[in-house]
């Protein structure tokens, strides 16, 4: 046995298990993250059944089934329901009624005792609104102008011909309304700005300001016609109508307008429910929210996630790469040096909410502030650059990193032998020949693997940038086809802090829950996809650096 220790075995499966309970533990996290979130995409069944509480009438009751779970009596008697005394276990069903326009609420938990036999009705019909979640119920009649041009089955064709146009019309409105209208509302304000510079600087050449105002007058004209034909769209939507009938027998009218999506769940093929998955799933990633961000899709917040990881990584990397090189390379090695870097080292442990605080303090108020004063007087009061924004955030996550990257690179220009240093200088070189063309190539797949940690630190962040530019709701992205395309001081939506607004700020907790897994799911993925990219360009420099020295 003393032997066994000596040799080293034991460590090396100590550490093989440690690896493994790792792997076990990161993939069952994903996995669970993934049935959750993906699984909120299928069409599930609608259920038919009937709910007599104690003392009460029975009534009937139509959804879908959210999950299912077997409790303590008091636990279910806390909560305000009836259970006999000698009762010591129950099971309790989470219903998703929708209809919260009608009842107020859109789930609900029945005990399964008092619950009748469940069905699935092959009528149940379940429309996705733009507002107040799902409706649950039956479909009676489509309505034209207040007049019904189908009913019965026939009903169910027509439905899904006009949700589709329905739908149609309104991805022209919001073409419309985001980026044509958009963008006249964009140049009609660098308009008045420009009229406002005029004014600054003493312009008295009226002609000057009669160009401006001719194209102000250009552009209104044009936004008067996109407003029209905007409004033609809108009649054309309210046009139809839907009749149903909920499942406590009361009948109501449904705005076409209002409706995103119609399905009939219980009568689906498999097909059909492949294709329903489908087309919710691709909302999910290229729609914009809706309803307290609970509804809808998230890509303003992937796109601000990946570009805020781009810009950063575009500042970060370059400092990081310079500071190491200088520490390593031309910086006198001694106590001062030694201090720069027990610093540096530092700087990587302070928690991320002093670098937001920071970021606030002196990115936006002060240096953002100077910016507006020197060069955006005509926008002012209204800040551009004095207020959180792209930029700033970009900029406070490369400082949360940069120590990252120093300290990487650094280990990376350490490792490499001074022979080959000496060797070059010996041949010639200048001091900076033989950093830049020999040194720096070698040392690349570390300054990579300094990004790699950068980024996948960065990309997860959330406290910082609650102060320094994202946002529960941005109304327009921080790059369109606007001049300078790029807009660095607008806010950003970012995938982290949608899953704590939509996990703890959510007014509907119930049916924000799967739509955390799914976005933390898209936020692993994105990460994953980041790194992968920067280990593919890190391996390829490595290949490249072997078949140079071959």
């Amino acid at each position: 046995m003393k032997h066994w220790f000596k040799s080293g075995a034991p460590y090396i499966w100590l550490n093989a298990g440690a690896i493994a309970i790792c792997m076990i533990m990161v993939t069952g996290l994903i996995g669970l993250i993934a049935i959750r979130g993906l699984s909120h995409f299928w069409p599930a069944a609608v259920i038919e059944t009937t709910y007599a509480a104690p003392g009460e009438e029975p009534v009937r009751v139509l959804g879908t089934l959210r999950r299912s779970e077997t409790v303590t009596a008091t636990v279910v008697r806390e909560a305000g329901f009836e259970v006999p005394e000698d009762q010591t276990i129950v099971t309790r069903h989470l219903l998703q009624l929708g209809n919260r326009d009608i009842t107020s609420r859109d789930f609900a938990w029945y005990i399964s005792d008092y619950m009748g036999e469940w069905s699935t009705p092959a009528d149940a019909l379940v429309l996705e609104r733009m507002t107040w979640g799902n409706f649950y119920g039956y479909l009676q009649a489509i309505e034209e102008d207040g007049e019904a041009v189908a009913e019965g089955e026939a009903a169910w064709d027509e439905l899904f011909d006009r949700v589709a146009r329905v739908v149609d019309l309104r991805q022209q409105i919001m073409q419309i309304e985001r980026y044509e209208i958009g963008a006249i509302s964009y140049q009609q304000e660098q308009l008045r700005l420009a009229h406002r510079r005029l004014e600054l600087r003493g312009e008295t050449d009226p002609d000057a300001f009669a160009e401006i105002e001719a194209r102000y007058e250009a552009l209104q004209q044009e936004y008067e016609e996109l407003d029209l034909y905007r409004n033609e769209l809108r009649q054309a939507m309210d046009r139809d109508s839907i009749r149903a009938e909920t499942a406590e027998g009361r009948g109501v009218t449904i705005a076409m307008s209002d409706v995103v999506r119609a399905a009939r769940p219980n009568v689906m093929s498999f097909g059909e429910k492949i294709a329903h998955y489908a087309d919710r799933f691709k909302e999910f990633i290229f729609d914009y929210p809706r309803e307290a961000n609970t509804e809808g899709g998230i890509f303003p917040a992937i796109f601000g996630t990946v570009l805020m990881v781009i810009v950063m990584s575009i500042i970060v990397t370059p400092v990081g790469v310079l500071a190491a090189i200088y520490l390593r390379e031309y910086a006198k090695q001694g106590p001062f040096t030694r201090l720069i870097r027990v610093c540096v080292n530092n700087l990587a442990g302070v928690p991320s909410i002093v670098f937001g605080v920071f970021g606030l303090g002196f990115f936006v108020y002060f240096l953002g502030g100077s910016i507006d004063d020197r060069f955006f007087q005509a926008a002012q009061p209204a800040p551009t650059f004095g207020r959180p924004g792209l930029f700033w955030a970009s900029l406070t996550l490369a400082l949360l990193t940069l120590p990252v990257v120093i300290v990487a690179t650094e280990e990376g220009l350490t490792r490499i032998p001074k022979n080959v240093r000496e060797g070059s200088l010996a041949l010639g070189a200048t001091k900076a020949e033989t950093i830049w063309r020999t040194v720096v190539p070698m040392a690349a797949p570390a300054m990579m693997t300094g990004l790699i940690l950068a980024v996948a630190r960065a990309a997860g962040e959330v406290a910082p940038l609650m102060l320094v530019g994202v946002v529960k709701l941005a109304p327009n992205l921080p790059m369109d086809g606007n001049f300078p395309y790029l807009h660095l001081d607008r806010s950003f939506m970012h995938l982290g802090f949608h899953i704590y607004d939509v996990g703890f700020q959510s007014p509907n907790v119930d049916a924000a829950r799967p739509l955390v897994y799914a976005t933390a799911l898209m936020l692993v993925c994105i990460i994953v996809v980041l790194n992968l990219t920067a280990i593919a360009i890190r391996n390829r420099l490595r290949e490249k650096f072997k078949s140079d020295s071959d």
